[in-house]
């Protein structure tokens, strides 16, 4: 098998991975935050792995500048979520 087979294949699981699993995890995440929730640790270890596969899926994101744009839309959305999560745990102590 060669690379870019390799690729293709890496890039196929990695897309359904998302659609199934990682998306509507963090879709689920970024409407609780919104609603003034906090992440939990189960979020938090969560957020954790999507961190380290984005660091090894670095390299076949410099193969596949196509998969960039994508890449990055989904980076933005942990931003929005952990952003607002630390702005609700913020708020939340200075509460009590």
């Amino acid at each position: 098998m060669d690379k870019e087979e390799k690729d293709a294949g890496i890039l196929q699981a990695v897309a359904e991975r998302m659609e199934s699993q990682r998306l509507p995890r963090a879709l689920s995440m970024k409407e609780r935050v919104d609603n003034g929730e906090t992440l939990n640790d189960l979020d938090i270890q969560f957020l954790k792995e999507v961190l380290e596969d984005a660091h090894r899926a670095m390299p076949l994101m410099e193969r596949h500048p196509e998969w960039q744009n994508l890449a990055a839309s989904l980076i933005n959305l942990y931003k929005e979520i952990t952003d607002k999560a630390l702005e609700n745990e913020q708020n939340q102590s200075g509460k009590h």
